[in-house]
């Protein structure tokens, strides 16, 4: 089974955000990365098919020159070799310029399964897996959480609303969107670390795609939240008052 597992590399989450000198967008410069959390739970998946059933995984992401460093964390953690997409405006491509670069670098690849997390952690717009699926021309399936093969193809456990979940049984070519915390995350041992530094990784200018960037329209400007602190004196007895607290923090909080 080949099975490709897009992931995207996106800032750490505790960084301290800047706004950029134009004042449209934040500041990249002094910031850490790291791989998509939903990413690696779909290269996890991946990588535990491929023990199961044998096959290759190959790692595809795009990004500037810093993306290397997340492809050879992927290819560490087990991935047998990747592809990079590199560009240095992936910001002038919307999800759907991006499946589009993705789609095309990929399509000789004949993958018999394409695995995406169901959305990032930056923008979060959960579209460019589904996305690829359709300029694929290949069935796909979003939040799921298990995935077993099967003589016809896949089956695959879905979660849905309220604590639902939904079987489905699918044919491969597939893409699926991996949901997050069904599985646990392996390391990078010091042996993956070395044999990394060894493994393909092959790099293809986006500019070679003939994939044109889709116009984006930024903010005229950007500015961070301003912080505000307000107090409210809730009357009445100590019952109420807690009444009162509790429909707060559940109703215009929503923390509890």
């Amino acid at each position: 089974m080949k099975i490709i597992v897009a992931i995207k590399q996106v800032p750490e989450r505790d960084v301290r955000i800047r706004i950029d000198g134009a004042g449209r967008w934040i500041a990249l410069d002094d910031v850490e990365f790291r791989m998509n959390e939903s990413d690696a739970y779909a290269l996890e998946e991946a990588l535990l098919l491929r023990e199961a059933h044998g096959g290759e995984v190959i790692v595809l992401s795009a990004g500037p020159e810093r993306v290397g460093q997340t492809i050879r964390e992927a290819l560490a953690k087990g991935a047998d070799r990747g592809i990079h997409i590199v560009s240095d405006t992936l910001a002038d491509y919307d999800a759907l310029g991006l499946a589009r670069l993705m789609a095309a670098a990929i399509r000789n690849e004949a993958a018999d399964l394409i695995l995406t997390g169901l959305q990032s952690d930056d923008l979060g717009l959960g579209q460019t897996g589904v996305i690829l699926a359709e300029l694929m021309g290949i069935p796909h399936s979003s939040l799921i959480l298990k995935i077993e093969k099967a003589d016809t193809g896949l089956k695959v456990l879905r979660e849905l609303e309220d604590g639902w979940f939904q079987h489905i049984e699918m044919p491969t070519p597939a893409l699926l969107t991996i949901q997050s915390g069904n599985t646990k995350l392996r390391y990078a041992t010091l042996m993956g670390i070395k044999k990394a530094k060894t493994k393909e990784l092959r790099a293809v200018p986006a500019d070679s795609l003939g994939v044109a960037p889709t116009p984006v329209v930024l903010l005229d400007s950007l500015a961070l939240p301003s912080r505000q602190k307000t107090t409210q004196i809730l009357s009445g007895t100590p019952a109420e008052a807690a009444a009162a607290l509790v429909e707060k923090l559940q109703q215009e909080v929503r923390v509890l």
